[in-house]
């Protein structure tokens, strides 16, 4: 939980400007989809929302490598919304078919009113992975982390293990003095306590003479020297006491310092002198360097000098020649434009001198004009024979339309004597009225 909190804290000072990019940035997504998988994991995200909505459940890297395009913009789309959800703000969850612009755009709407600087086009999420989607993703966890509150337990120290040490003969005999000195102590309460019940025991006159002598008779022991050595020998690994440190024993931890503080002295001492030896050769080294650096200056600064002089020559005839070349470039193109026209007019001049020369054309004008005279010909029969047919039919016609006249002229006297037969008496009758 500790090193989760920690990460959490961290994860706003991870993202790399684009200025300052160094070698390891291309890995950066990589770092911040774990650490996006700690937080989902800390959100119950696996109950919730793989299981609760019946989504796939993400690996590490899942949101910063392009794998399937469509799979992961729809999983992106429906964590967003499932992690502003869970930041207590009301969201739909996306659907299939719904216009990924408009779903784009809603997430990066809450995300700014949570404060989150969108720096990218909307158009980079439209794959649903890389850097700028795990950089959302990770910024709502955040956001939905402080607003769970989730509460940090203590962390639990594991036992320590129990140190069993062999202790030297002086220490087993320090120790041993202390014991003897709280048996002594515990003794003598206990005799404390039984001396009243001797002196009731003395006054009811159970205490007898006997016992007496005996308390006040000296011990002798009948054991020689040689078996004390040897009981001696027999008993004294097990006096051997076994010291179980306690972790809250200040004193331990204080013997553990002061023991790194001799060592860390010890190790300083040489270390101090060569680091003295060090920043001395450096000095002497720096001085050397200074003077040769104001040597070499002095050497070379008439060359230096005369450098910058050729350097400005060098300028100024560059300029010279840039200008002499747009010149001479402009020359070229006239050059080029009057060459391509006296092609033009060689040209013509070949086609006009080669059609003067050339009889071809003469040959074909008598071709035409033979053939010519020979369809004249052919014409000048047709006509023949056109107008002879034209005169051939206008004598039939002219002997047609003189019968036809004839035959008129002879109804028109049948008729007009007719009437003069018919019409006599009629103009007598007239007469004479």
């Amino acid at each position: 939980m500790r090193s989760t909190f920690i990460m959490m804290r961290e994860t706003d000072n991870r993202r790399i400007d684009d200025g300052d990019s160094g070698p390891g940035n291309a890995y950066a997504p990589f770092v911040t989809m774990e650490d996006l998988i700690d937080k989902l994991k800390l959100l119950n995200y696996h109950e919730e929302f793989v299981l609760g909505l019946k989504m796939k459940p993400l690996n590490r890297h899942y949101f910063a490598l392009s794998t399937n395009p469509m799979e992961q913009f729809s999983s992106f789309t429906s964590l967003c919304a499932w992690l502003i959800r869970k930041s207590g703000q009301p969201f739909d969850q996306p659907q299939e078919y719904d216009d990924p612009n408009s779903t784009i755009s809603s997430i990066l709407d809450c995300a700014r009113d949570k404060g989150i600087m969108i720096t990218f086009p909307p158009s980079k999420l439209k794959q649903g992975s890389g850097e700028n989607a795990v950089f959302i993703l990770d910024k709502l966890a955040d956001d939905a982390l402080r607003t769970c509150k989730l509460n940090w337990k203590k962390p639990i120290i594991p036992p320590e293990a129990e140190i069993t040490e062999g202790v030297s003969d002086d220490e087993a005999e320090l120790i041993l003095e202390k014991i003897e000195e709280e048996l002594a102590a515990v003794y003598s309460d206990e005799d404390d306590a039984v001396m009243p019940e001797n002196d009731i025991m003395a006054s009811k006159g159970f205490w007898n003479d006997q016992n007496e002598q005996e308390k006040q008779s000296v011990l002798e022991s009948t054991v020689t020297a040689d078996e004390w050595k040897l009981e001696v020998e027999r008993v004294l690994p097990q006096l051997k006491v076994t010291i179980k440190p306690d972790p809250r024993d200040l004193l331990y931890h204080v013997s553990d310092m002061h023991r790194y503080k001799d060592s860390m002295k010890e190790a300083l001492l040489p270390s101090k002198i060569n680091l003295e030896k060090l920043h001395t050769d450096i000095t002497q080294s720096m001085e050397k360097i200074g003077m040769r650096e104001k040597y070499l200056n002095n050497e070379l600064e008439p060359l230096i000098n005369e450098f910058k002089v050729l350097q400005k020559q060098l300028a100024e005839s560059q300029d010279a020649y840039n200008a002499a070349s747009k010149v001479a470039s402009n020359h070229t193109q006239v050059l080029n434009q009057l060459t391509e026209e006296l092609e033009l007019v060689k040209q013509e001049t070949e086609e006009r001198g080669s059609s003067m020369t050339d009889g071809t054309p003469l040959i074909n004008i008598k071709k035409a004009l033979s053939q010519l005279k020979g369809e004249i010909a052919v014409q000048d029969v047709r006509i023949g024979i056109f107008e002879h047919s034209l005169l051939h039919a206008r004598l039939r016609d002219k002997t047609k339309t003189q019968e036809d006249l004839m035959s008129m002229n002879n109804v028109q006297l049948s008729s007009l004597h007719n009437f003069t037969a018919t019409s006599a008496p009629h103009v007598g009758g007239l007469r004479k009225f």
